[in-house]
């Protein structure tokens, strides 16, 4: 069948035919109230794999324009190696800028570990520098020799080993929302499923009476088909209007404290959840036309 069928058969009513599914009754609200659940579901899915994503990119994108030098040599030798390490990036092509953190730096980076009572200036801590790129970057291998013979005590970290598993994390969990949404649409077929299946043999003596004046099982599907995918419909609109009220709600990136980057939809975004309902509606649509016809096949 088209989508163009499809369509054709949602959108022509037919009175006579819609007499054949009782338009109150536990299947009505049991499709309804599923496909409505499902969908609302899906929304906080959807939300939560595009901001899973968005912080795993920024965070890559942040680590993959910069990198950390780190300096440990004795107390004497720290400021020597320093000012030679900071000489070296000056010269070096593709490095934007370079600064070495002051003591007060360090000390917040490490503060959330060890605490604010740590004694930190008794400790030998390593001097950080940070480096920031330009252009097509700079030679990480050629940089690290050069560091090897001006001061032995430094050690680049490009962010590598940090960059990867976050480009890793970001596409999984991309996927991990397409397939939760694949499941919940799977399971809003199930549940309709069901409720076709109930709804058709409560009205066994209906279909066997519509038989006997004429009427084809086509006729008598079509009837179920169309009641249950817009029941299906305007209960997954309920549900992601519900869902997306909801996401709107939630505090903002910034009165979360940032970590969850704001758990919701920016810009065009907003308009994905809007394809849900109709994904639901078609969902129904096959789920309801598959059980109508087998279990036709089941009354004759």
């Amino acid at each position: 069948m088209t989508f163009a069928q499809l369509l054709s058969e949602l959108a022509t009513p037919d009175r006579q035919a819609d007499r054949v599914v009782p338009p109150s009754g536990h299947t009505a609200w049991l499709t309804g109230f599923t496909a409505g659940t499902m969908t609302f579901l899906a929304v906080f899915a959807l939300a939560l794999s595009l901001a899973a994503g968005r912080l795993a990119d920024r965070w890559g994108e942040a680590l993959e324009r910069t990198a950390t030098i780190r300096i440990s040599a004795p107390e004497e030798q720290l400021e020597v190696q320093t000012r030679a390490v900071l000489d070296l990036l000056a010269e070096t092509p593709g490095i934007a800028s370079a600064r070495a953190l002051t003591d007060e730096e360090e000390h917040a980076l490490l503060e959330p570990w060890f605490g604010a009572d740590l004694p930190l200036d008794s400790l030998p801590i390593p001097r950080l520098i940070e480096l920031h790129e330009e252009g097509e970057g700079y030679d990480a291998d050629g940089l690290r020799q050069r560091l090897a013979a001006e001061a032995p005590g430094a050690v680049l970290d490009d962010h590598l080993r940090w960059r990867q598993p976050l480009a890793v994390a970001a596409s999984r969990l991309r996927l991990l929302g397409a397939v939760s949404i694949l499941l919940i649409l799977a399971s809003t077929a199930a549940m309709i499923t069901l409720a076709a299946n109930a709804s058709l043999a409560a009205n066994a003596q209906v279909i066997r009476v519509l038989r006997l004046v004429g009427a084809h099982d086509r006729y008598i599907a079509r009837a179920f088909v169309r009641r249950f995918t817009l029941r299906a419909l305007a209960g997954a609109a309920a549900g992601a209007l519900a869902g997306m009220a909801a996401i709107a709600l939630l505090p903002s990136a910034d009165a979360a404290g940032g970590f969850m980057t704001g758990l919701g939809f920016q810009g065009a975004g907003w308009l994905l959840p809007l394809l849900l309902p109709p994904a639901a509606a078609v969902t129904a649509f096959f789920a309801t036309r598959a059980a109508a016809f087998r279990k036709l096949k089941e009354l004759t």
